[in-house]
């Protein structure tokens, strides 16, 4: 990814992150707008990468919506086979259908992440990932 991006995406993340817990919602869609814009700017694009689709999703508090931007991510990750966010993002995604009530899609994209997650090294998210599967799968 291109590097100067990145640092303007986790920039947003964390300036997000700051208006959320200061409540301040006037200057947290002034910098998700900034964040939306970035990704409609970079899409389709050498500099289009999962990373920002991924952080627009995680601060989208539309459930439907953010599972519909986890997955334009999700389709960025494959593009560039990453394990790693493979794996993060179908959590996320997973994690969303549990919210909603769609336990099979849930567990559809949870056993696509526990694959990816093989070839990871966050083992934190590995465990996370095996924790909500089997939950899931004994109730």
């Amino acid at each position: 990814m291109n590097t100067k991006i990145y640092k303007h995406v986790h920039t947003l993340a964390k300036d997000l992150l700051q208006a959320s817990v200061r409540k301040n919602q006037a200057v947290f869609d002034e910098y998700y707008d900034e964040l939306k814009q970035v990704c409609e700017d970079n899409e389709d694009t050498d500099k289009d990468h999962p990373v920002q689709w991924e952080t627009l999703a995680d601060f989208t508090d539309d459930l439907h919506l953010a599972i519909t931007l986890y997955e334009k991510a999700l389709v960025k990750a494959q593009a560039i086979n990453s394990k790693d966010f493979l794996s993060s993002i179908a959590f996320a995604i997973a994690s969303l259908q549990v919210e909603l009530g769609n336990k099979e899609s849930a567990i559809n994209h949870l056993e696509n992440a526990k694959v990816s997650s093989n070839k990871i090294a966050d083992k934190d998210l590995k465990a996370e990932i095996d924790d909500l599967l089997t939950a899931l799968k004994s109730t």
